[in-house]
């Protein structure tokens, strides 16, 4: 099976696309197996992911991402575009905010790569290829949004600290999650165009006193799902005309 795009749900949008349907697929790669539903959107066919799996089970840590992309790349995706959830080390960008995520800083530790067994050395200059798409589709459906944020991502389960959220803020990152720059390397690797459309659900740990927790990224996750899924759908439609 071949498809147009693929989109990667993350905290409280995955559930949201899988709930438009389609036919369940299994992709076998070399990295383990890629589950995604395909369905139709105007003509488009479109590879839906859950990142955590099917009731939100999966750790960001744990996220199998290599196999991910290389699922999307076997299906020929023309881009891929993905949904995060996120804390702000930016006082002045509040919680709802819609951001596009143009650049990342890796701090997890991970060793996510797809040339585990090959020397490979993959530009990185240029992680978030498919974010034009997102912000073109965000100013066509008039959604408020940042169009230019680092993404700075910490390897999880847990939050970060206040000197670690000092220290980011400090190096330039404006965004705090778990999951996006991993799969924009792997993504990168695997010559996928990818793309993030990130929501500020909380400030970062001591940003105006907060202490961040789930249940307050589920609730702004919810309540701005509805915008993020429109954003993502419009921007599969921009990537394949």
């Amino acid at each position: 099976m071949r498809v147009d795009a693929a989109l990667i749900g993350g905290t409280g949008v995955g559930s949201r696309l899988a709930k438009l349907g389609g036919q369940q697929l299994l992709v076998p790669t070399p990295f383990g197996p890629m589950r995604c539903r395909v369905l139709d959107h105007n003509g488009l066919k479109l590879a839906v992911v859950q990142r955590h799996s099917a009731g939100h089970k999966t750790p960001p840590h744990s996220v199998n991402y290599e196999a991910i992309a290389a699922g999307v790349k076997q299906l020929g995706a023309k881009a891929c575009f993905s949904t995060a959830a996120v804390g702000t080390t930016r006082s002045e960008w509040p919680v709802g905010s819609i951001c596009i995520c143009t650049d990342f800083l890796d701090l997890t530790a991970r060793r996510n790569t797809m040339f585990e067994e090959s020397v490979q050395h993959t530009p990185m200059n240029k992680p978030y290829g498919a974010s034009p798409h997102l912000i073109a589709a965000a100013t066509q459906l008039n959604i408020d949004h940042q169009p230019e944020a680092v993404y700075a991502s910490a390897n999880g389960p847990r939050y970060e600290s206040v000197a670690e959220v000092q220290m980011i803020k400090q190096m330039g990152g404006d965004l705090l999650g778990m999951t996006a720059a991993t799969e924009a390397i792997v993504m990168k690797e695997a010559r996928v165009p990818y793309g993030t459309v990130a929501v500020i659900t909380n400030m970062g740990a001591g940003i105006q006193g907060s202490e961040p927790g789930h249940g307050e990224v589920t609730d702004v996750m919810e309540q701005r799902g509805e915008d993020v899924t429109n954003i993502l759908l419009r921007a599969a439609e921009e990537a394949c005309r």
